[in-house]
This record gives C-alpha cells, sequence and structure tokens, in this order.
C-alpha cells in the first residue's frame, strides 16, 4: 500500500511539473486528447498498463517465478 502511495505522489509531482513548466504544450496534449477516438485512447491506456505493470515486476526480480 505504501508503494502505492509513493507512486500517485510521483506521478502527481512530475504532472505538476509538466504544467509548470510546459503549460502550452500540456494545454494542447489535453486538446489533442479530447480529439481522439475512444478505441484509441482506450488501447493506449491499456498498453500504458500492461508495460507499467511489467517494468514493475521486472524492477522488484520478478517475484512470481523461481530461478533455483
Amino acid at each position: 500500500m505504501r508503494d502505492l502511495l509513493i507512486a500517485l505522489a510521483l506521478m502527481l509531482a512530475l504532472e505538476g511539473l509538466a504544467f509548470a513548466a510546459f503549460p502550452g504544450a500540456m494545454r494542447r496534449a489535453m486538446r489533442d486528447a479530447a480529439e481522439t477516438p475512444e478505441k484509441v485512447l482506450r488501447l493506449v491506456g491499456l498498453v500504458s498498463a500492461i508495460v507499467g505493470i511489467v517494468l514493475v515486476w521486472a524492477i522488484r526480480g520478478f517475484p512470481l517465478i523461481n530461478l533455483s
């Protein structure tokens, strides 16, 4: 649970920094996302979630695989 809260806090910090440093680019990105078809957004979200899960799993050392 602690790791989840740390991840959410880091996400908020990075997103906040992006909006503070590049407000125009973030506005354009949000406008582009709003105009993107739902099917594409859903696919990008699913792929991003899978990549994120695999990265966390790899960083943790593949805990469910016993290599001995």
